[in-house]
């Protein structure tokens, strides 16, 4: 995404949106991430989300709560985890939003659970997550979903 070159406030809201998610996925990706990455993480993805609650649609806010609650979840942090995963599962049912976005959603609530050791939840949203998967109506959402729902970590719950 391009600087901004306009002084409306919405567009630099996205603008470090955007950025913040860019580090988050630069270091979930990272192989041999050291604490002061995973602290860099976290502080991104409620940064990213932060500024789509200035500056975004529901959806980037269900996108926002999926991102804390996969980084708390990559962390081993259960608890956060599921309460970011819990509220964007709210967000997409109070708002009708389905597809890619509740896809994520469920598998938000599949990984937190699966970070807790609670087995029984943890499948149950990875049965709902792979059953919404096949919703998403474009064929690349898809399969970028179903890659991430076949990625680590599932902490010997799933898979």
């Amino acid at each position: 995404m391009s600087t901004p070159t306009t002084t409306a406030t919405a567009d630099w809201h996205r603008y470090f949106a955007v950025d913040c998610n860019h580090v988050v996925w630069k270091l979930l990706e990272k192989k041999d991430r050291t604490a002061e990455d995973d602290l860099t993480m976290l502080h991104a993805a409620h940064a990213s989300y932060y500024h789509w609650l200035q500056g975004g649609s529901v959806e980037n806010r269900v996108r926002g709560e999926w991102m804390c609650s996969r980084v708390y979840a990559v962390l081993g942090e259960p608890e956060p985890a599921l309460r970011h995963a819990q509220h964007a599962v709210h967000l997409c049912e109070e708002n009708g939003i389905r597809d890619f976005d509740l896809a994520y959603a469920y598998e938000a609530m599949a990984r937190a659970h699966a970070a807790a050791g609670q087995r029984y939840a943890a499948r149950q949203f990875h049965v709902l997550a792979a059953g919404a998967a096949a919703e998403i109506k474009d064929d690349g959402d898809r399969k970028i979903f179903l890659q991430d729902l076949h990625s680590e970590p599932w902490f010997g719950v799933v898979g």
